[in-house]
């Protein structure tokens, strides 16, 4: 039998604190999470590779080091409202819902959607809703949010992901940038956001989070 515990602990003693993640919530979730849960069956034995995990329909779960290294940026707070956009299966938002006071999950797979909430439900998350619908549109309803994280990467972020943001918070996720991809973290000031560097990261392009082509004769 599987001990998907100790595969927890190497993953965060080899994975997450050597990429300088030493903050002891993010630590916490990581080891309590059962990230085996929140992957296809076939892959509960990957569960904990260091590397993103395939969900079909070019969607990925981030490695573990991309993940924490997120929520190390955004420095989120017990008392946070958190966008999580792109959850997959509900890993992410399981995490995130450790952290936070809330986190309002959206995830434009319809079974995907389904089989997040059921999972956190069956995890005993009680402080995260699964929303289905258009990434890009974010969640206006339960809007602002004082943290936006995305589970992908981008090209883009619409403007319509950033009005949802309060003035004050803060975003995360990976600019595609040719064959690299680099994590900015964005400040929301004065309504603007300004992006800063955070480190090297990659994963597939979101649907919705792609430029528009330049139009040309």
């Amino acid at each position: 039998m599987t001990d998907y515990k100790a595969r927890r602990t190497m993953m965060v003693d080899t994975q997450v604190r050597p990429s300088d993640v030493t903050k002891f919530p993010i630590i916490d979730a990581m080891l309590s999470v059962p990230r085996e849960d929140f992957v296809p069956a076939s892959l509960r034995e990957a569960a904990y590779v260091g590397e993103n995990i395939a969900l079909g329909a070019n969607r990925v779960m981030l490695e573990p080091r991309t993940l924490a290294k997120m929520l190390d940026a955004l420095s989120i707070e017990p008392d946070h409202v958190v966008l999580d956009l792109g959850c997959g299966l509900g890993y992410s938002t399981a995490i995130l819902a450790k952290m936070a006071e809330f986190v309002v999950a959206v995830e434009d797979d319809a079974d995907n959607a389904t089989q997040a909430q059921n999972i956190l439900s069956e995890s005993g998350v009680d402080n995260a809703a699964v929303m289905q619908g258009a990434l890009r549109d974010g969640a206006a309803k339960s809007a602002p949010y004082d943290i936006v994280m995305i589970q992908g990467a981008v090209e883009v972020v619409p403007d319509a992901i950033l009005a949802q943001l309060r003035d004050g918070g803060r975003i995360a996720c990976i600019f595609a940038e040719g064959a690299l991809g680099v994590v900015r973290v964005g400040h929301k000031i004065d309504g603007a956001v300004n992006w800063r560097y955070a480190f090297n990261a990659g994963a597939p392009v979101l649907s919705g989070f792609q430029k528009e082509a330049a139009f040309s004769l």
